[in-house]
């Protein structure tokens, strides 16, 4: 039995998967991209203009896990927060940035 283009079932099996399984891989990629936060924190801070505005400063993501992000954002914000003449709020908050 002879399928598309005269070619054998088995090859037009074998023409679907070797086309599938690239999209299967930026599929699972996707997903993963998609995880929770786990471990990102996210330094924003407030504008002298407008105390309900978040800005972003920076974002904590290293390899090395949530106890060692969070640690560094709070470290980071609290020497902001304490340079002379500072007068907005530094905040910490898990996950990405968001407005």
């Amino acid at each position: 039995m002879r399928g598309d283009k005269g070619q054998r079932p088995q090859q037009i099996e074998g023409t679907y998967r070797r086309m599938i399984r690239p999209h299967v891989l930026i599929a699972g990629l996707a997903v993963a991209a998609c995880a929770p936060n786990s471990g990102i924190y996210t330094l924003y801070r407030a504008s002298p203009l407008d105390a309900n505005l978040r800005i972003h400063v920076a974002t904590f993501d290293s390899k090395d896990g949530d106890a060692y992000n969070r640690e560094n954002c709070d470290q980071a914000a609290t020497l902001f927060q304490q340079q002379p003449g500072v007068t907005v709020k530094f905040w910490c908050e898990k996950g990405h940035y968001r407005e």
